[in-house]
């Protein structure tokens, strides 16, 4: 595997971030339940025992919780860069880190991943540990924020601070594409991949209740090339007064917008089924437009 010389994020501030909202996590963690009910869900049009599964990202434990009591799932490994986060769940634990994956070859018969993905410096290198950790014909599942997530709060911000200081820096973190992302699949090795998108929009009565949430979650900007010093009030203000003047609906409130991309793959097997050939298909579906 070749690791991406290219390093955006922050993984040790990822860290920190995870860990000291550890403490009050239940309190916050609306969206991250809300990403991991939607992959669970996911798991019941599966007809598939999966007996030993991987959860990487794991937060406070939330995807075992929601599969917690499903005959098809036997045994979780819950896996998370905060050992705050990892105390708090319960069942079988391990402090790690999602871009150095400590597991053998062929050990898990699922790898799921719920709201942690788009951290990762490394994706390619990711999706490779976790094929190689795959029994043959296992399942990766995983959902991260997508290309459109706080789009109204990265435009508020640099609007603002473009106008006031003449240029911007990193304020909110870069999301991947669902397009790259399905692509990434198929080049690293998941046979079957598919790639999709959902979107989320959660109302709030500020903008300032949003960034208090954001912290709260231990979602906070962890690009490496961010401002080390705190956002001066000028602009933050000004930003806030923008996101009101640009998005308010008439109840007051402002939307937030999080895009969640999924992405399946299967581990490759001798007996799985395969996608048909480009150009294979017998029938011409301009003929069949013709019927109609």
């Amino acid at each position: 595997m070749n690791n991406s010389s290219i390093k955006i994020f922050d993984r040790h501030a990822v860290r920190l971030h995870r860990e000291r909202a550890a403490d009050g996590f239940g309190s916050f963690s609306f969206l991250f339940r809300e990403t991991a009910e939607r992959l669970a869900d996911r798991l019941f049009d599966i007809r598939r025992e999966f007996p030993l599964t991987l959860d990487l990202g794991s937060h406070g434990g939330l995807v075992a919780e929601f599969l917690a009591g499903r005959a098809s799932i036997q045994s979780i490994v819950q896996c998370d860069l905060s050992e705050k986060l990892v105390r708090g769940a319960s069942g079988l634990r391990i402090v790690g880190d999602e871009e150095v994956q400590p597991f053998a070859p062929a050990t898990f018969d699922l790898v799921i991943s719920s709201a942690s993905f788009h951290w990762i410096n490394d994706l390619p290198g990711t999706l490779v540990q976790a094929l190689r950790s795959l029994r043959p014909d296992g399942l990766l599942l995983v959902n991260f924020f997508g290309g459109e997530t706080l789009k109204e709060l990265r435009r508020s911000l640099l609007e603002v601070e473009s106008e006031i200081k003449g240029g911007v820096s990193p304020r909110v973190s870069p999301f991947t594409d669902v397009r790259d992302a399905g692509a990434l699949l198929q080049r690293t090795g998941f046979a079957l991949p598919v790639a999709d998108l959902e979107t989320v929009t959660v109302s709030y009565e500020s903008p300032q209740k949003l960034f208090h949430d954001l912290r709260g979650m231990g979602e906070v900007n962890s690009v490496i090339g961010r401002q080390k010093t705190f956002t001066s009030r000028q602009i933050l203000l000004s930003a806030f007064k923008r996101y009101r003047e640009i998005y308010e609906d008439q109840l007051g409130r402002i939307p937030a917008t999080f895009e969640i991309i999924t992405l399946t793959g299967w581990a490759p097997a001798p007996n799985q089924q395969k996608a048909a050939k480009r150009g294979s298909g017998q029938i011409l579906l301009k003929d069949e437009l013709k019927k109609h």
